[in-house]
């Protein structure tokens, strides 16, 4: 299975007068999204599922991934992938779909820097997960603990460049 790791793209800024959760992209970073969701489409990127936060700027990420990599089904909403979610309860919900070829997941740091450590069976590895980078890690089997191999990871940063 291709497990691939979204972290949403930039956001407003938080503050007094909006929640937290009701944070939306700005047009920069759905800009961003789709540049970097373009050149993962050529690369032949096709999730089965798209599994996202239920946080605005996480479930706008996972609309313009699904329209974009022509995902046929809706995203459905996480609480594992929601802040506070464990990287155990995310792997589970990895586990309940390990019928199909590929998952999405869309969410947030610091769950998302820990999540992909946890994923290669690496906890004590350091990733810095920018907004808006995809990475994806590839599974043979499906035990208590994951043993992924990373593929690849790419940040806007990279995909602006290669342009």
């Amino acid at each position: 299975m291709e497990v691939y790791l979204l972290r949403h793209g930039i956001a407003e800024e938080g503050g007094s007068t909006k929640p937290d959760a009701e944070r939306a992209l700005t047009a920069e970073g759905k800009r961003k999204l789709r540049h970097i969701l373009r050149l993962s489409s050529d690369a032949q990127v096709e999730p089965g599922l798209i599994l996202s936060s239920p946080l605005r700027r996480a479930l706008e990420t996972a609309e313009i991934a699904r329209n974009v990599l022509k995902c046929k089904h809706a995203v459905s909403r996480s609480k594992a992938l929601a802040p506070g979610g464990s990287v155990e309860q995310v792997w589970d919900e990895i586990r309940a779909h390990k019928d199909l070829p590929s998952v999405l997941l869309v969410g947030h740091n610091p769950q998302f820097a820990e999540l992909a450590a946890y994923l290669l069976g690496a906890r004590e590895v350091r990733v810095d997960f920018k907004k808006g980078a995809i990475l994806r890690v590839d599974f043979e089997s499906f035990g208590p603990r994951p043993h992924g191999m990373l593929r690849w990871y790419l940040t806007g940063k990279l995909a602006t460049n290669a342009d």
